[in-house]
């Protein structure tokens, strides 16, 4: 049976799974070379990955990401 029905998602969708893919893998990263740091004693990775320029990044881009999704999201619920 044939049917209209496109089961692909618009191309913002798909840029925006990669970009949170992405943003979770250096989450990741950045906590394994926390605790890695941590259990080797090496302060001054420490200090480098808890300053403030690095959050503030961080959360820039999640505020990013998320509006991507918000978009996304309403640009497939009025197709």
């Amino acid at each position: 049976m044939n049917t209209n029905l496109n089961d692909g998602y618009n191309l913002l969708f798909k840029w925006t799974c990669k970009g949170l893919k992405y943003f979770l893998l250096t989450l990741f990263g950045f906590a394994m070379a926390y605790v890695i740091s941590k259990v080797f004693g090496s302060d001054t990775i420490v200090q480098m990955l808890l300053s403030p320029i690095v959050w503030e990044w961080l959360l820039r881009i999640a505020v990013l990401l998320l509006c991507f999704f918000a978009l996304a999201i309403i640009y497939e619920s009025t197709r």
